[in-house]
């Protein structure tokens, strides 16, 4: 009989553990799960992938772009961002094992940017405050290029020297085609349909609605998992649980490793889905991130509609947005995320629109939902996992498969697949190794 393996954790991260041990180390193909005709690609040129605004100073500023961008000051910065370049291709590397993303950017590029740019990029991706993020989590990259180059612009422009993995062919498209997002024609709820309708047949089970209360270690080695009802036995467990979630069922013996995940921070976002008829946005684009000298509370708005207008419905003139409230400065705008109403949060995120938006009607439909504690990483915590931004998965851990309603979807901000519409039910997934 093959050894089983438990994968317990309620999102996209369980369900690709099982896909990934369901087939084995070979690259995944989106044609294998019936989805390569339901694409929707944001490629280089979309105006989603060039146009991209700050909020800063009462006013929407797009990001510099280009050869004037870099030649002369394109507010909200001073200065032309030709001497930050110069700036890093003169100043020494350390070998510090961490710092946090301010100090890095700082340090290497200037205050400005780490001030303005960088602050509110880390608000948009991760719902995070640059000054307690970790630079080699949040932004590997960057750590990486400074270490091997000295500077930061040399290392990224001379590469690794690593060789590419295999690629599937929309993974080759999508660098050819410089996607900078896509989504799904049915929404992303297709993906975690179309997985768990793969797995399946498979030989996975997929328990649903059953809380994982505790971890055990057997003397042969193997793990009990106690369940809301009843038990399962595996040889390996996986986990895709927020670190305070899987402390919380870790065998007494393991206390120790169970301190090191209560100590590393997390923050909840509040994610207002909006959408009008018969507006217009002033601008079009991506969206804009707030920096948290301006309104720490707002975190920014992505223009959902402009990079997918496939999910706009029957409304020619829809506008879809997506307004993030709260991160890091979550408790002293809104207080308690478990208590917070959904009424002051839904009034926060219209007011934003009309303020930097100028769209005054009442949106024809609104969500909103509380992610209480999604992970972020801190540079002074040991033991950091990669920062997200994304749903939280609650302490009754699980891995999706029913799908969530189909609704048009929200985004996070950056170079991502998966948007923030409701959170999917919970799930637990027992897994063969195969």
């Amino acid at each position: 009989m093959p050894p089983t393996v438990a994968v317990v954790g309620g999102g996209i991260s369980g369900l690709a553990a099982c896909y990934h041990l369901a087939r084995g180390p070979r690259p995944p193909k989106v044609s294998e799960l019936g989805l390569e005709g339901d694409v929707l690609p944001v490629p280089g040129d979309h105006p989603a992938s060039r146009n991209r605004f700050l909020y800063t100073g009462g006013a929407l500023h797009k990001l510099p772009s280009g050869l004037g961008g870099l030649l002369r000051p394109v507010p909200p910065f001073s200065q032309a961002l030709l001497w930050s370049g110069v700036r890093d291709l003169l100043a020494p590397a350390v070998t510090e094992p961490d710092e946090s993303v301010h100090a890095f950017v700082h340090r290497r590029f200037g205050q400005e940017l780490a001030d303005i740019a960088m602050d509110s990029l880390c608000r948009g991706v991760f719902a995070g405050d640059c000054r307690v993020l970790s630079i080699r989590s949040c932004f590997p990259a960057l750590f990486e290029a400074e270490r091997r180059r000295r500077s930061v612009l040399l290392g990224l422009a001379l590469g690794s020297g690593e060789e590419r993995g295999a690629e599937s062919g929309l993974s080759q498209r999508a660098r050819a085609e410089r996607w900078s997002q896509w989504s799904l024609r049915g929404g992303m709820e297709s993906l975690a349909q179309a997985l768990a309708a793969f797995l399946r047949p498979r030989g996975v089970e997929l328990r649903c609605h059953a809380p994982l209360r505790r971890l055990r270690r057997h003397p042969d080695g193997r793990w009990q998992l106690t369940l809301a009802d009843g038990t399962v036995m595996a040889d390996h467990v996986v986990s895709a649980l927020p670190a305070a979630a899987l402390a919380e069922v870790l065998p007494a013996e393991a206390e120790p490793l169970a301190q090191e995940l209560r100590h590393i921070p997390a923050v909840s976002v509040a994610v207002v889905n909006l959408q009008y008829e018969g507006v217009a946005l002033p601008v079009t684009g991506f969206g804009h991130l707030v920096p948290s000298s301006e309104d720490a509370s707002l975190l920014g708005i992505v223009y959902d509609s402009v990079a997918f207008p496939q999910h706009n419905g029957t409304g020619a003139a829809s506008v879809r947005l997506t307004v993030m409230l709260g991160g890091a400065w979550f408790e002293q705008s809104f207080g308690d995320p478990a208590a917070v109403a959904p009424a002051l949060l839904l009034q926060r995120a219209q007011v934003a629109v009309q303020e930097q938006l100028g769209l005054e009607p009442a949106p024809t439909r609104s969500i909103v939902k509380v992610h209480q504690s999604a992970s972020t990483a801190s540079w002074r915590s040991s033991g950091c996992p990669s920062a997200s931004l994304g749903p939280p998965t609650p302490v009754s851990p699980s891995t999706t498969a029913s799908p969530v309603p189909k609704q048009p979807l929200g985004s996070c901000w950056g170079s991502c697949a998966e948007p923030q519409w409701p959170c999917v039910p919970p799930r637990h997934t027992a897994a063969p190794r195969q």
